[in-house]
């Protein structure tokens, strides 16, 4: 469980720093390049990734989800 955790984490980083390169990427080429094209792609790519490690993850019981906090048990 600790294990997925830490993917989820390492992907949520990544995603991160994706992001700020795409921004990087924008104000320094001024649109000449598709390195902003490039950059959120990746970070596209890398948060369906995420997506679906945490529904994986789920499904085979590795991890639990929160219940929904509308719903009244006893």
């Amino acid at each position: 469980m600790l294990f997925v955790k830490f993917i989820v984490l390492l992907l949520l980083f990544f995603i991160v720093v994706s992001l700020f390169a795409g921004l990087y990427f924008l104000v320094k080429d001024k649109g000449h390049t598709k390195r902003t094209v490039n950059a959120l792609t990746l970070r596209i790519g890398l948060s369906l990734l995420a997506i679906a490690v945490i529904l994986i993850a789920a499904a085979t019981g590795v991890i639990e989800l929160n219940s929904n906090p509308f719903l009244k048990s006893g």
